[in-house]
């Protein structure tokens, strides 16, 4: 009903603008040319007055079929928005379940990694230990993944401590460290000094990706160290603003790649050349996680030499924090 209405007061309204040439038309006939047959001016009232009838018929029909049209998208669009929404929850649903599924399997994992502590045979055993620490870091991967990407993404802001956000990231990592040979370089004095605003738990595990890129990505030819693997980590202030930098003497990042290894599921030459195995979403969910978090991250590398991350802090806590 609201339709026909609103159809019929537009085409009102066009008869009416063009009804008024008309009457100004007959106005100047009847007193300005009074000798002239007014059977004319009937006639030629007749002709316009069909013309503006189907003109207003035509309008209408057009009318009509916007109506209609706009109907069906209101429609549709309304079925889409069900649709998304629809899905939306089926995938909250998912994230729920895997988010679950991740802490349920962790109790099975933690009794593994103390039941493989009575294996005798040191091959077998840190074959073993090596094997589950990985499933616990991508446990954890997943974990986290699920919190970022959907609905259960929170975010606790309290000041933070770089020295003890370092220490967390390198127990979580000890394993391959100590596997791998490597020597770590930390600023001890100035990274105790320093606190930031940041999530602590975030930040660590943004640590965790770029520390497990460090032992990924160590040098090796055919399948054995080249040299030893470093890892420096340590701290700048520029201006107001806190820098806190991971650096390695690894495989390096070619100069091609390193202006995507952001992008959601890049994964570099390094994958395509069978090198490495890589999913591309481990440096992409870093830089989603400090976007959220308000901090920024940036690289720079040297291919075959070295690579350096560095998380920018706009806002520092107590220089000194008893």
């Amino acid at each position: 009903m609201n339709r026909f209405k609103n159809s019929l007061k537009r085409s009102l309204g066009k008869a009416v603008l063009m009804c008024v040439p008309c009457i100004a038309y007959n106005l100047y006939f009847l007193f300005l040319l009074p000798q002239v047959n007014r059977q004319y001016l009937f006639y030629l009232d007749f002709l316009m007055g069909v013309g503006i009838l189907l003109f207003l018929s035509i309008d209408w029909r057009k009318e009509q079929k916007k109506q209609d049209i706009f109907i069906q998208l209101q429609k549709e669009t309304k079925d889409l928005e069900e649709q998304l929404h629809k899905r939306w929850e089926e995938n909250c649903e998912l994230q729920d379940y895997i988010a679950k599924w991740c802490h349920e399997i962790k109790i099975p994992l933690t009794a593994s990694l103390l039941m493989i502590e009575k294996i005798e045979d040191t091959s077998i055993h840190k074959g073993m230990q090596e094997q589950l620490e990985r499933i616990r870091l991508q446990l954890n991967g997943a974990l986290l993944g699920c919190k970022v990407q959907g609905h259960l993404f929170d975010l606790q802001i309290h000041e933070t401590n770089l020295l003890e956000c370092v220490k967390a990231s390198i127990h979580n990592n000890q394993f391959f460290f100590i596997r791998n040979h490597f020597q770590i370089e930390i600023q001890t004095e100035i990274l105790q000094e320093i606190w930031i605003y940041s999530d602590k738990a975030w930040l660590v595990y943004i640590l965790d990706q770029l520390l497990q890129n460090a032992v990924k990505y160590r040098k090796k030819e055919n399948g054995v160290e080249t040299e030893n693997p470093v890892l420096k980590i340590g701290a700048d202030r520029k201006d107001k603003t806190v820098c806190l930098w991971v650096e390695d003497n690894g495989e390096g990042i070619k100069e091609n790649d390193i202006r995507r290894i952001f992008d959601k599921g890049y994964t570099g030459s390094n994958y395509h050349n069978g090198q490495y195995k890589s999913t591309g979403m481990g440096l992409y969910m870093v830089s989603l996680i400090c976007e959220r978090l308000g901090h920024s991250i940036e690289v720079e590398s040297k291919y075959s030499s070295y690579t350096k991350f560095t998380i920018g802090f706009e806002q520092e806590a107590n220089l000194t924090k008893l």
